[in-house]
């Protein structure tokens, strides 16, 4: 044992005796009951401590306010416990462990202003997600943000108060229990990263008080930021470039590396530490079931490092996850780290703590390849990622998902690109003409977001649909265009939904929205293109699925008999069962999920022409099947010869279930 470890193990047992007749001694003092109602939690407790003590001192031990920072936690993680609502516990008590992985979960994201107005119009609509299949969702920012600076709600000036325009608190937990009486889940965003420039916080750091001050990464001067700046990269620099503001109030420099009006919050300090928890165990006890991290990656700066993805950036994702675990042990957390895969793995946790930092993250490297596989009609570089994506733990899993309200980013690695002999600038030169519809015969509309012409590097605007050519489709009155981008929204959509992972589909995709730019009009949006790819809903048009022939009712329809298939299948649970078929044609993607004696196949043809699949691609799993049922078109079909094929159409596919007899 060296030293430094020693003197690690003394300093970890000296605060564990510390916290032991803190708990034993002062919590009684304040109600806390260890033998009497507070049972549980004391066990909680006392078990979270052996993880929590060393996490918290691997940070902040140097920190001279450490210690009593330390108590005050504790006794957060008690009041919060304590104040935790009764049907809020019991329904920790009910869920099963691991309870998010279920195949029976399917959820959607959606802006409440945009998709309905309020909180309290959002409760009237529960039926339609009932019929929809959609049972848990994320409603996007809905805390206070001022209006002109809110970077889409990300910009919080109040974590408590939820922004007027969308209703209150009181809204907010009446549909909460709307949902839980129709065994829905909630999910909502909590900013970690950063606050406005008008929370509570940087007011008072504006007006000089050196204690919020310490909340920011503030500086009298240029010499602390310009060592920072020397390292980190630039987020926007298009609409935001660097990563500082000056404050004339009070004469210093700020870090705010999203936005100027965004101020990053000093993790360094452990009161912010547990203030931001605090903030945390409220959303619990609000009811969230899953609490989506925004920007983890970001949350612990160091000069000489990009500030991003830093191992004390998991060390404060853990510590969190152990605070959760004590107060409102049924909260599952998402980390919202849009990184490579070997970066996004870290999230999951590693090591001894493998499993034991975020329950989720997006699959968002396979979000993006499947828009290359769907420009190219190639899945090789989709297949050399898998390596990397299939490290995830057992345990945790995916949001899998086809779009989202953020851009696509091409992010995934060259090396990937290079592995099937193509240039990777030249690679993503054509996915960025492809999807921006300036190359010859493309179908998409979309438009590049965040272009950064020193690099060459941009990512892509759109819906799903105008992606996917309805938008041409409709404007050439085109029915064979139209009929083609109908089968591609459901190709992808079927191809994220049977992955793994819960499926979360983006509002207005299950209609066929196109782009709206309407946000051109509005100056506080029209600098930002995302805005296109979020729509206001028009409930006339949204009704029209049910007029038979309607290119509303045919995506909708589609879109839920897929949920209705995946939910059916308790094979599709993310059981770590995801097994990849090997490429015997290049314009087909086909992965086998399989589970006890349950197999279940997904074959999906990127290609714009017909595809010829050998039989021989099913025969490596086991015991050779002879029957499947697609339940997409609900035919059965016997396996032929390894000479033989599965015919696949263009956008076609197939969702294959081997028969037992």
């Amino acid at each position: 044992m060296t030293i430094n470890s020693l003197n690690t193990t003394i300093r970890n047992q000296i605060l564990n005796q510390q916290i032991h007749h803190f708990i034993t001694s002062e919590l009684p003092k304040t109600g806390f009951e260890p033998n009497g109602k507070d049972k549980q939690l004391n066990f909680r407790l006392v078990e979270g401590l052996e993880r929590l003590i060393p996490l918290y001192q691997n940070i902040y031990h140097t920190h001279p306010k450490a210690d009593q920072t330390f108590e005050k936690l504790i006794q957060t993680l008690v009041d919060f416990a304590q104040k935790r609502a009764p049907e809020l516990q019991q329904r920790d008590n009910s869920k099963k462990p691991q309870w998010f992985l279920s195949n029976e979960l399917a959820g959607m994201s959606l802006y409440v202003d945009r998709f309905c107005g309020n909180l309290k119009n959002l409760s009237a609509k529960l039926d339609y997600f009932e019929d929809l299949g959609i049972n848990f969702l994320h409603l996007m920012p809905l805390f206070e943000s001022p209006s002109g600076e809110s970077d889409g709600g990300y910009a919080v000036s109040n974590f408590r108060k939820i922004d007027p325009k969308f209703g209150s608190l009181e809204d907010l937990i009446a549909l909460r229990k709307a949902m839980q009486k129709k065994e829905m889940y909630l999910m909502l965003d909590i900013v970690l990263n950063h606050t406005s420039h008008r929370h509570e916080w940087a007011e008072k750091a504006k007006a000089g008080d050196p204690e919020f001050q310490d909340y920011f990464y503030m500086y009298d001067n240029r010499w602390i930021p310009n060592e920072y700046d020397a390292a980190m990269p630039e987020i926007f620099p298009e609409s935001s470039p660097g990563n500082f503001t000056y404050v004339p109030e009070c004469d210093k420099w700020v870090m705010s590396v999203f936005h100027n009006y965004q101020w990053d919050l000093n993790f360094m300090n452990p009161a912010v530490f547990v203030a931001m928890v605090e903030n945390v165990l409220f959303y619990a006890n609000l009811g969230v079931d899953l609490l989506r991290i925004d920007a983890p990656a970001f949350i612990w700066k160091q000069t000489g490092t990009s500030s991003q993805n830093l191992p004390q950036a998991h060390e404060l994702l853990r510590l969190i996850k152990q605070c959760v675990a004590i107060a409102s042990p049924g909260m599952a957390l998402l980390g919202e780290a849009i990184v490579a895969p070997k970066e996004i793995m870290k999230y999951f946790g590693t090591g001894d703590y493998s499993a034991k930092e975020c329950d989720f993250a997006y699959n968002a490297t396979q979000m993006a390849l499947q828009w290359d596989m769907l420009a190219t009609g190639d899945t090789r570089v989709m297949l050399a990622a898998q390596h990397d994506l299939m490290q995830k733990p057992f345990g945790t899993s995916w949001i899998t998902y086809t779009r989202c309200h953020d851009d696509i980013g091409l992010g995934y690695e060259d090396s990937k690109i290079a592995q099937v002999g193509k240039d990777p600038f030249l690679h993503r030169q054509f996915l960025k003409d492809y999807y921006t519809g300036s190359y010859p015969g493309s179908p998409a509309k979309g438009a590049l977001f965040s272009s950064n012409p020193k690099t060459g590097d941009a990512r892509i605007s759109g819906s799903l649909a105008s992606l996917c050519g309805l938008e041409k489709g409709l404007e050439n009155c085109s029915q064979e265009e139209i009929d083609r981008s109908i089968q591609k929204i459901l190709m992808m959509q079927a191809h994220s939904f049977f992955l793994g992972g819960v499926p979360m589909i983006f509002y207005g995709d299950e209609i066929g929205y196109t782009n709206d730019y309407s946000y051109l009009d509005d100056p506080g949006k029209s600098y930002d293109n995302r805005w296109m790819h979020r729509p206001v809903i028009d409930w006339v048009k949204n009704n029209r699925s049910k007029e038979l022939g309607t290119i509303e009712q045919k995506i909708y329809d589609g879109t839920k008999k897929l949920l209705t298939i995946r939910k059916s299948l308790p094979v599709l649970s993310d059981l770590k069962n995801l097994t990849w078929l090997s490429p015997h044609n290049i314009h087909v993607a086909g992965f086998l999920r399989a589970f006890g004696d349950k197999k279940v196949y997904g074959v999906f043809n990127f290609g714009a022409e017909t595809a010829f699949l050998t039989w021989y691609a099913f025969k490596g799993h086991g015991k050779t099947p002879e029957k499947l049922k697609d339940h997409w078109t609900g035919s059965e079909m016997q396996v032929g010869m390894d000479n033989e094929f599965l015919i696949i159409s263009p956008y076609g596919f197939h969702l294959l279930e081997v028969i037992n007899d």
